[in-house]
């Protein structure tokens, strides 16, 4: 089963971003793919990205021969791109690769995701404090849809650092839209 974490960590710490941006001749200092590059080479990068977290599950659930190890791949993948070893151990904010990996364990997860998103958002007006309530309500909804205490830790290892790479954020401070 450790396994499977670590190739879903390898895999999800590469860098896709800093790829891009190195083969438009600049190395980006931020690893926001929209705003280190411009906008084709940034949707590459969030479709490579979140294959990388589908990919890291179905790899994680062939090394370990179980569903358990594609769930332990997946969180390996989120915690891959946000303290990736490649960058020395700096990373994306891991929002694309847990839309991936939610959508690779159970497509029901990503559709609450969004729904809980959408409806946090246009209740405060503000749209990144409903992003960090939706990544803490992710464990309650994967241990709800899942049914089993794995899923649970799942979302706890999915959400985590999601919100760790999010709360230093200025935009959290922002006023009301």
């Amino acid at each position: 089963m450790l396994w499977a974490f670590l190739a879903g960590y390898v895999l999800g710490g590469l860098p896709t971003v800093y790829w891009f941006g190195a083969l438009r001749g600049r190395a980006p200092r931020s690893l926001d793919a929209y705003g280190a590059l411009s906008l084709i080479p940034g949707l590459m990068a969030l479709f490579l990205d979140l294959f990388k977290g589908a990919l890291a599950v179905a790899l994680g659930e062939g090394i370990a021969g179980s569903p358990v190890g594609g769930l332990l791949g997946g969180m390996g993948a989120v915690w891959g791109h946000a303290f990736s070893p490649w960058l020395l151990f700096r990373g994306g904010k891991a929002l694309a690769p847990g839309l991936g990996v939610l959508f690779a364990v159970d497509p029901r997860l990503l559709l609450g995701v969004f729904f809980l998103l959408a409806f946090l958002a246009l209740l405060s007006r503000r749209p990144h404090p409903a992003l960090l309530a939706t990544a803490l309500a992710v464990p309650l909804l994967a241990a709800w849809l899942g049914k089993t205490p794995a899923h649970l830790l799942f979302g706890l290892g999915v959400s985590l650092p999601v919100v760790l790479r999010h709360l230093g954020d200025e935009a959290y401070r922002e006023p009301r839209v």
